[in-house]
Parts: C-alpha cells; sequence; structure tokens
C-alpha cells in the first residue's frame, strides 16, 4: 500500500484519538463539559456550528415554557362561530399551518385546527355542510412550568407539534411549538414564507411600499419625503414596536403621521416586515 494511501487513515485516527483524550478528562459540571467541547472546537474536533447546537441542548434543559411562549396578545387563533370567508381570510394573511380555535370565551380553547384539514373540508363544501368542530384535532394543554426538554420528548411521543399553554390558574397563557424548541438549539428555522425581499424599499403603487424592518428611519426619511423621527428607534420596526409597546404581530397596524403602517410579516421576537400607505 501506498504511503500517500495511508495518510487519510492516520489523520482521521489521529482526530479521533484526541477527541477521546478530551472526552476522557470526565468532567464535574455540565460548565466543564461545555469548555470541553469548546476547547474541542478550538482544536477544530468539532466545527462551531455542533458546538453552538450541543450547547443548545443543554440550555433547553434548564429552560421551561414560560421562556419561549408566543404570549396570549401575540397568538394568533380563530373563533368557532367565524363563517368561512374569515377563517379562510385569517389563514392566508399568517400562513401559520396550526391555529388554536377558541370557543365564547378568550381562555375556551376547544380544539386545534390544521390548515391541511381546512382546506380538504373547503374544497368538499360543494358537497357537504361545512362544519368546522367535525375537523379539529384536540388540544394539547402545557403548564408555563414545563421543561423544554421534556416537552420536545412528548411532541415526539406524541407526534404534536403545538401546545397551549396555561397559567396556574387554567387561563391561557400562549402556546408553544415544537418548531420555537428546536430554534433553541439550531438557531432560527426560516421557510418560504418568511423571505425578505433583498430591496429594502419596494414599491407597489402610488404611496403604497414595502419595507424591510430594519431600513433606517433616515433612509425611509430621504426616499418617501416623510418625516418619521424617534430618539429611541432608529429603525421602522423599532418604530412601530415603541408605538404598540410590545412586540407586534403579523397584521398589527398603527398610524404615524398620516401613514398606515401594517406588519406583514413579524416572528415571536421582532417585526420583519411593514407596508405604508398614505392615509
Amino acid at each position: 500500500m501506498k504511503t500517500d494511501e495511508l495518510e487519510p487513515n492516520l489523520s482521521k485516527n489521529s482526530w479521533f484519538k484526541e477527541l477521546k483524550n478530551l472526552l476522557l478528562l470526565t468532567p464535574g459540571s455540565e460548565t466543564e463539559l461545555i469548555d470541553i467541547l469548546k476547547v474541542a472546537s478550538a482544536k477544530k474536533l468539532l466545527d462551531s456550528g455542533t458546538l453552538k447546537m450541543l450547547e443548545g441542548v443543554f440550555a433547553i434543559s434548564k429552560m421551561q415554557v414560560k421562556d419561549i411562549m408566543i404570549p396570549r396578545p401575540q397568538m394568533a387563533s380563530l373563533a368557532h362561530d367565524q363563517t368561512l370567508e374569515e377563517l379562510l381570510a385569517i389563514i392566508t394573511q399568517t400562513s401559520h399551518s396550526r391555529f388554536p380555535v377558541l370557543g365564547n370565551t378568550q381562555d375556551d380553547v376547544i380544539g386545534i385546527l390544521i390548515v391541511k384539514d381546512f382546506l380538504k373540508a373547503y374544497a368538499n363544501q360543494a358537497t357537504e355542510a361545512f362544519d368546522l368542530k367535525k375537523i379539529l384535532r384536540p388540544a394539547y394543554f402545557v403548564p408555563e412550568s414545563k421543561r423544554l426538554d421534556s416537552l420536545l420528548n412528548e411532541f415526539k411521543a406524541n407526534r404534536n407539534h403545538l401546545a397551549v399553554v396555561v397559567d396556574e390558574y387554567g387561563g391561557i397563557a400562549g402556546l408553544v411549538t415544537i418548531e420555537d424548541i428546536l430554534e433553541e438549539i439550531v438557531g432560527d428555522i426560516d421557510d418560504e414564507f418568511d423571505v425578505i425581499e433583498e430591496k429594502k424599499i419596494l414599491r407597489i403603487a402610488d404611496h403604497h411600499y414595502q419595507i424591510h424592518a430594519l431600513t433606517p428611519l433616515e433612509e425611509i426619511n430621504e426616499s418617501l419625503g416623510t418625516y418619521f423621527n424617534d430618539t429611541n428607534s432608529d429603525t421602522i420596526g423599532g418604530l412601530v414596536t415603541l408605538t404598540l409597546g410590545r412586540v407586534p404581530a403579523t397584521g398589527d397596524k398603527v398610524t404615524i403621521q398620516g401613514w398606515e403602517i401594517t406588519v406583514t410579516k413579524a416572528n415571536k421576537r421582532q417585526v420583519l416586515q411593514v407596508e405604508l400607505k398614505k392615509l
């Protein structure tokens, strides 16, 4: 066998031996174990992405549902007595795949609507009467104090993707999805609906614009002739957040200096995109 054919195996064995030696240090705590993994990453035995995910795994073992849940004011929900057209409008506007459905009160979640079930029923409405309650799936309730690692295991075992979070009095506190937990491990997960236009300011029609939420107010003022100004915010997304006094949700609207600003894309942490329309 040629010498150059041996080199890859020797290199691989050396890498494995060095990693094995690091892990044989027998850490006395989780902090020491993470330090060892960081040393392994510094020695190029682990890539930075793998290290970040391992740190995320350790983090969720100490976190509770209340730490990452989407709070009740930001929940996208449906009402049991909405018309078919009203339901369709909300579903298409938000682009979510699952919705909690409310009964007679805000704390009465009667089930979960999965959009694919709705679309099937919507397609068959010509031959059979549409009944929302017939296509609802059972709601899965969890307390705010539930640990994330435990909930992730339950999601996997029960094949659930969404849980309704309840407070100590039985009221609805918010909701949490399997994606929320996975993002704590791997970082933000974007889908095709999260794509933002590369152009910061896109003209839709006269006095109607689509704008990336991180666009500086100064740039918007120069482009549109507006006079947006706030000493506590540099971007249009920040201005909307300050005006509302909370993290905005998709569909939220504010009126500032004669302009209607609509949040068209947002996640649980920040505004991603807005539309400006002159009133």
